[in-house]
Formats: C-alpha cells, sequence, structure tokens
C-alpha cells in the first residue's frame, strides 16, 4: 500500500497570497501542489477579461507564480494541480510551456458550454459563461501520463485534490468511499487559509488559549495527508502562522454545504459519517468517510451580462446630517432621469462631538444601473459632481466618479453527463476523453 500522499494548497481564490506558492515549496515536504482561483464571480471576470482581449482568459496570478516558482517545483519533484485555466486552459498551458522550464504541461477542458448553453437552457443562449463542474479523473489521468503541471477549465473545487490523490493511489471510478474521503481533504483545503485560522470566528478564543503562536505572522496553507483507504490528516508547514484544529477543520467542512449529502461529480459524499480527531499540534485526522454513486448530473454555473452599473460616495459631515441627506437626495434626484433603476443606502448617525472630521463623517452611497452604459456614465456622473458648489456645506465624494461596470447575473442549471466531453490533453500532445 502506497504512503499517504501529501497535497498543499496555495490560492483560495483569484487574488490571493501571491508569495504562496514559494512558501509552499519551500516550507516543507509535498508530492503535489493545489490552487483554486476559481469562483461564480471569478468566471464572470474572466468572462469580461475575454471581451477585451480573447486570448486571455485564465488567472494572470497563477502563471506569475509559475514563472517564478515552477523550476523550484521541478526541482523538489513537486507536481503543480491548478484550475486557473478558467475559461482557456489551453492558452495557460501554452504561456506556460512558453515559460522554456521544460515542464511537461497538459490540460483538461470539456467544461465550456458556451457555444450549447442555449440548447441546454434557452433562457441562457448567449451567455457570457456556462460551465460544468468536472470531477478529478481527467487530472489523474494526465499526472499517469507523466504530466509535471495540470492545468483545468472549471473542475469542482474539490477535484484539483482529488484527481491527485486518485493518480496516488489508482482509484477506480467506483471506490466511493475512498473518493468520498478526497472530496472531504479538497474541501477542507480548497479555500486556504481558511482551513488555517483565517475566517475564523474562533479565532480569538484559540489565541487566547495559546494555540496560535504569534496572529500576527501571516496564517500558513494548509496540507492533506491522504491515505489510501481516503483517511486524511489536514495539517501546514511547520513554523508557519495560524494552526489547524478540530473546530477549524468542522468550520471549514460546514462551508457551502447544503445538506448531508455533499455532491461531487465522481462521488456523493455522506457528510454525516466523518469523524475528526486531534491527533497532535496543527494535526487533525478525518476518518470514517462514506460515499456513495454520484448523481445523474452535472451542475453548470452561467454568467450573463445584466447590464451596467455605476455608483458615487457622497460624504456627510457635521452638523444637520439627515437635512444634508435630503437635500442632497433631493437634488440628485431632480437631476436624473425617472426610469434609471437605483438604490441609496442607508446610514447610521455618528457619535456625537467626534475629535475628528473623519468620526463626525458619512457615506451615503448611490448605486446606478441599466441596459445602456450611456445611461450610467456622465450622464450620471455629471449631475452629481456639479453640486460640489451648490449643495449642503462640506460636500465632498469618496473618489472620483469611475466609468460604467458591466455586471453580470449568475443562473446555475444542470446538464446530462453524456452532453459534456471531458477531455486531457496530454504534454505529449495525445488527448484522451474520460468516460
Amino acid at each position: 500500500m502506497p504512503e499517504p500522499i501529501r497535497i498543499g494548497n496555495c490560492s483560495g481564490f483569484y487574488g490571493d497570497r501571491i508569495s504562496a506558492m514559494r512558501e509552499m515549496l519551500e516550507g516543507g515536504p509535498l508530492d503535489v501542489l493545489t490552487g483554486d482561483y476559481l469562483a461564480e464571480l471569478t468566471m464572470l471576470i474572466l468572462g469580461k477579461d475575454t471581451m477585451r482581449d480573447a486570448s486571455l482568459g485564465y488567472a494572470k496570478t497563477f502563471l506569475a507564480q509559475a514563472k517564478d516558482c515552477l523550476g523550484l517545483a521541478l526541482e523538489k519533484g513537486v507536481k503543480l494541480v491548478s484550475n486557473a485555466g478558467g475559461l482557456n486552459p489551453k492558452g495557460l498551458a501554452e504561456a506556460l510551456d512558453a515559460l522554456g522550464t521544460g515542464a511537461k504541461i497538459a490540460y483538461v477542458d470539456g467544461d465550456d458550454l458556451r457555444e450549447r448553453i442555449g440548447d441546454i437552457a434557452p433562457e441562457l443562449s448567449g451567455a457570457l459563461t456556462a460551465n460544468a463542474y468536472l470531477g478529478g479523473f481527467g487530472i489523474a489521468r494526465a499526472l499517469a501520463h507523466g504530466a509535471d503541471v495540470v492545468v483545468t477549465g472549471r473542475v469542482t473545487d474539490a477535484a484539483v485534490v482529488m484527481g491527485p490523490a486518485i493518480w496516488w493511489h489508482d482509484w477506480s471510478p467506483t471506490d466511493y468511499d475512498a473518493l468520498a474521503g478526497s472530496v472531504i481533504a479538497g474541501h477542507v483545503i480548497e479555500c486556504g487559509t481558511q482551513a488555517t485560522g483565517g475566517n475564523f470566528a474562533g479565532l480569538f478564543d484559540a489565541i487566547d488559549a495559546g494555540l496560535v503562536d504569534d496572529p500576527v505572522q501571516p496564517f500558513g496553507f494548509p496540507i492533506a495527508e491522504i491515505a489510501a483507504d481516503g483517511t486524511v490528516v489536514i495539517t501546514k508547514h511547520a513554523g508557519t502562522g495560524g494552526l489547524v484544529s478540530v473546530d477549524t477543520v468542522t468550520a471549514q467542512l460546514f462551508y457551502e454545504i447544503q445538506g448531508a449529502s455533499y455532491l461531487n461529480p465522481d462521488v456523493t459524499t455522506d457528510l454525516t459519517s466523518i469523524s475528526l480527531r486531534q491527533l497532535d499540534k496543527d494535526r487533525v485526522e478525518i476518518a470514517g468517510t462514506r460515499g456513495s454513486e454520484p448523481p445523474a448530473q452535472l451542475k453548470v454555473a452561467a454568467n450573463q451580462l445584466g447590464g451596467w452599473r455605476n455608483q458615487v460616495e457622497f460624504v456627510l459631515t457635521g452638523l444637520d446630517l439627515q437635512r444634508k441627506s435630503d437635500l442632497l437626495r433631493a437634488q440628485v434626484e431632480a437631476a436624473l432621469p425617472a426610469g434609471l433603476e437605483r438604490s441609496w443606502s442607508t446610514w447610521r448617525a455618528p457619535a456625537p462631538d467626534s475629535p475628528t472630521e473623519e468620526g463626525a463623517a458619512v457615506l451615503q452611497r448611490l448605486v446606478v444601473w441599466s441596459q445602456d452604459p450611456d445611461e450610467v456614465g456622465k450622464a450620471f456622473t455629471g449631475p452629481a459632481i456639479e453640486l460640489v458648489l451648490a449643495s449642503y456645506a462640506g460636500f465632498h465624494v469618496t473618489a472620483p466618479p469611475g466609468k460604467p461596470s458591466a455586471y453580470g447575473v449568475y443562473t446555475p442549471t444542470y446538464v446530462d453527463r453524456d452532453q459534456v466531453t471531458h477531455t486531457v490533453h496530454h504534454h505529449d500532445g495525445t488527448t484522451e476523453v474520460i468516460a
């Protein structure tokens, strides 16, 4: 029986700590280093990138990290697996290959349903993004074929961890309990430092109890040690900040779930079967996880362009705040088209007799949106800013008016598995379709 595979994570979202890849590679032994860069909002961001440049559509920060660290990963024998390919995994694979490191780079696609989403869900025809969530077996096949780096489109967050575990332990599609264990491992570490004390409601209790050596030290990214039977140990590199406890792991397990059955393209995980145990400082075992047959359909995440929006933040300060707010709103409303959709924020009066202007100030935000970008451009910001010398005393805004920005509408739907061609493009130019 092979030793447990040691899988680290270096990204929980697009914009996470860019130094984390090097920190993880230098911090201790790993077999695979993963990164999760995608979310529903991220797909919209990448879709808007492709509107400006069709060659984009992937997470550029991963490419920057790889430019710095791919040689180090090869030197240490650590495989890199990431969903940073987003809408363009082929483009990211080509950009990685152009770094000239000699790494064997594979990519996984088949999730992109933009051209066919109108047939699947007519109401989503013309969607900016439409991606089915794929599982981990494509990643596993790429690694088995010798890849050093595997980048994907929209696989599930857990799949970037599942794939390496499937490859390492040679699991079959019906090894449901082991697969379910790797789903849990992926679910715990996919959000990065959220498993090591970040965004954790009990953090201050842990600090007070002496469980965190230095709360100012950057939290270490998590590691999952996955055994052949699906038993997992969650840990982090020695000497890094934060903590790994039953409480931090439990908090992450409750993140983004909707019931006792956690659905994944490769397996359905029974969340009631899980047993957690603190083995040692910063080492938590997850055992007993049970799995069963996966769902018949795959989830699809679609983003449509909903229109254009803009906003201005006015600062109210000094005396008579309510009267200032009332005057401002009346003046702005009189200058705007009657049909323009808008929303004014509420505000809470500051403490009396503040010693600073900042303490005596509140923000009044106006957000507008329209199908026509011109209606929320200068036609909106002009009348608002023209009041600067013609309204309440102390009138100012937090920043100069911005340009209209496109906003998206997220819609989930489902597709039969036979509508999706889960495809691996191996480093040697061959392709393989995952049944």
